[in-house]
């Protein structure tokens, strides 16, 4: 069942707890000893990419660089509103839906799954 996401729906903070990332991660390529998510670049119908994941805390939030094997990369913000991750930079808009166990991100021709947790209001 796929259920977009909305103010009754919360992904926690645990979203990626699974898919930590090696923090010597190549800057231009996905590690290829590191964490990955299926992404589907450029408009592909498929998810039969990986890219990679990277972690990093600022401030007290979590951010979430995803990087494209072709030396690409999206940066997301984490939050805890409902809406699962955000984009970093403010320049591209990410839409987002649950379907079971999986976040699905896209922004532009982009599209991300990551491992999510989703409770209800009743749960926080």
């Amino acid at each position: 069942m796929v259920r977009s996401l909305s103010a009754s729906l919360l992904v926690a903070g645990a979203l990626l707890a699974s898919c930590g990332a090696d923090s010597g991660a190549q800057a231009s390529a996905v590690d290829p000893d590191g964490e990955t998510i299926a992404c589907a670049l450029n408009g592909a119908e498929g998810f039969d990419t990986r890219c990679g994941v990277e972690r990093d805390e600022q401030g007290g939030s979590l951010f979430l660089v995803i990087r494209h094997p072709d030396g690409g990369f999206r940066r997301f913000e984490v939050v805890k509103d409902g809406r699962g991750v955000i984009t970093a930079d403010g320049f591209d808009e990410a839409e987002a839906r649950v379907d079971g166990g999986i976040l699905e991100v896209a922004v532009n021709r982009d599209r991300y799954r990551f491992p999510a947790t989703v409770k209800s209001n009743a749960d926080q």
